[in-house]
C-alpha cells in the first residue's frame, strides 16, 4: 500500500510538473500574435498528454511488477510455512532451512519491489525530459515565429535534453545569428546548434 502511494505522489508530482511547464511557456507565448500562440498552445497540449500517458503507462507497468513480486512473495511464504510444518517433528536442521528459504524468498521479492519503484522514477524521468523538450520547441518557435525578421524564413527547430537545433534557410548570415539569439533567450534552453544556411535563390524583382 506505501508503494502504490509513493507512485501516486510521483504522478502527482510529474502532473504539477507538466502543469507549471505550461504556464510558464503560455506566459511566453502570451504576447505574441494570436494564431502563433494557439498553434504553440496546442503543441504544448499536445505534448503534455503525451507526456501524461507516457507517465500512466510507467506507473501502470511499475504496478503490475509489484504485484507480481508481492504474489511471489505470498507463494513462497506459504511454501516454506508448508516446509516448517512437515518438518516440525524432524531435525533442527530442517527448520533451519525451512527459515533460510522463508529469508530467501523474502529478499528476492523486496528485490524486485525496489526493481520496479526504480523504474517508475526512470519512466517519470524521461517524460519529464520530453515534455521539457516539447515545450522548449515550442517556445522558440512561437518566438521565430512572431519576428518579423523572419517571414521569408524557413526555419525547422528541434530538441534534445533542453539543446535546440535550428535548421533551414534564412536570407542573410544576420538572420542566422539573431535566430540563434532568439532561441537562446527562451526558457530552460542549454544551448543552440544551428545548421542554417542563407538562401541562394534570388529574391523577387
Amino acid at each position: 500500500m506505501q508503494t502504490k502511494s509513493n507512485i501516486k505522489q510521483h504522478t502527482l508530482a510529474d502532473k504539477i510538473l507538466v502543469i507549471s511547464c505550461l504556464a510558464t511557456v503560455l506566459g511566453l507565448v502570451g504576447c505574441q500574435q494570436e494564431s502563433t500562440a494557439e498553434k504553440a498552445e496546442q503543441k504544448i497540449d499536445q505534448a503534455a498528454e503525451k507526456a501524461e500517458q507516457k507517465i500512466d503507462e510507467a506507473t501502470e507497468k511499475a504496478e503490475i511488477k509489484i504485484e507480481a513480486a508481492k504474489e511471489s512473495l505470498d507463494e513462497k511464504t506459504e511454501a516454506a510455512k508448508e516446509a516448517v510444518k512437515e518438518s516440525s517433528d524432524a531435525s533442527k536442521g530442517a527448520l533451519e532451512s525451512a527459515g533460510q528459504k522463508l529469508d530467501q524468498a523474502t529478499e528476492n521479492a523486496e528485490q524486485k519491489i525496489e526493481g520496479a519503484k526504480e523504474s517508475v522514477v526512470e519512466h517519470a524521468q524521461i517524460a519529464a525530459e520530453y515534455i521539457d523538450d516539447s515545450v522548449i520547441t515550442s517556445a522558440v518557435k512561437a518566438a521565430i515565429s512572431g519576428d518579423s525578421s523572419f517571414k521569408a524564413s524557413d526555419i525547422e527547430v528541434t530538441t534534445a535534453q533542453g539543446v535546440v537545433i535550428l535548421k533551414g534557410t534564412v536570407d542573410s548570415e544576420h538572420l542566422i545569428e539573431r535566430a540563434k539569439s532568439v532561441a537562446s533567450s527562451q526558457k530552460n534552453v542549454k544551448s543552440v546548434q544551428t545548421d542554417l544556411l542563407v538562401s541562394t535563390v534570388p529574391a523577387a524583382q
